[in-house]
């Protein structure tokens, strides 16, 4: 990749710990979707279901519901697509709808039919660690050694995904900044990234504006640009290929600054 690519994020969700209810109809998310490319996204992540510690799932007809008018919407937006979702049902229809990624939070373990709907599409997916779900993974995340374990959870998943059918070349690895993970944790995780980058697949990071920079920094949820522009650009010259986040212009501007100090060009 010649830069770190920027994934802006879209979340059809009334509960999402940063944006939860700000879009609430197709129109607003082709609005929205055309302001991230202008700021300079490279992908749009599509989200249906909150996945903030202590949210309860959904149904899979209420996240279809929730995104496929604004998949329908989003057509012609000129930019690649991205559905965050591990149900295979969902994953199916967002790539008929035009999606060429698959972001799975549980890295293709919920659904038994998601390796299938992946291998069968040919799409890029997202292998994310988290330790739990969503509803538990932050009461007590314990590790032996954070990205050891992490990777070691990498290398199994790979291997059952590429026996699945999935392309090993269509896989990106986020390690799952938040997800299962203490404060120490997920900066040990920023620390250490280049670990990450022994298998060869391209490295997603999300740390945009969540809780381990609002305990760093003791700043609520609406008052993180700052502490999320520290992660990002660490993550940059640290190598991540990938980053998720809500502020694309900013970042943006942050991650190509970053990556002129990392590679000495101008």
């Amino acid at each position: 990749m010649d830069h770190t690519q920027i994934m802006g994020v879209i979340n059809i969700t009334p509960d999402s710990f940063y944006d939860g209810g700000r879009i609430q109809t197709p129109e607003a998310a082709r609005t929205h979707a055309e302001r991230l490319r202008q700021e300079g996204a490279d992908w749009l992540d599509i989200g249906g279901e909150s996945s903030r510690p202590g949210a309860d799932p959904i149904g899979v007809d209420e996240e279809l519901r929730r995104v496929v008018p604004v998949l329908e919407a989003l057509s012609g937006v000129g930019l690649p697509l991205s559905i965050d979702t591990y149900r295979a049902e969902t994953a199916r229809r967002a790539l008929a709808l035009g999606a060429t990624m698959v972001n799975d939070i549980s890295a293709l373990r919920s659904d038994p039919d998601m390796p299938g709907v992946v291998a069968e599409s040919g799409c890029w997916c997202v292998l994310m660690h988290m330790q739990g779900t969503p509803r538990n993974m932050q009461e007590a995340p314990k590790y032996g050694d954070v990205v050891s374990d992490i990777c070691a959870f990498f290398e199994e998943r790979m291997e059952a995904v590429s026996r699945a059918g999935v392309r090993e070349e269509r896989i990106w690895l986020d390690p799952g900044f938040c997800f299962g993970k203490t404060v120490e944790h997920n900066l040990e995780m920023l620390r250490r990234l280049p670990e990450f980058k022994k298998f060869g697949r391209p490295v997603l990071i999300g740390t945009s504006n969540k809780s381990t920079i609002g305990k760093v920094l003791d700043v609520p949820v609406e008052d993180r640009l700052e502490g999320t522009a520290a992660t990002v650009a660490i993550a940059v010259f640290q190598g991540a290929d990938g980053l998720r986040v809500h502020d694309v212009k900013a970042m943006k501007r942050v991650a190509r600054m970053s990556e002129a100090i990392r590679d000495g060009r101008g």
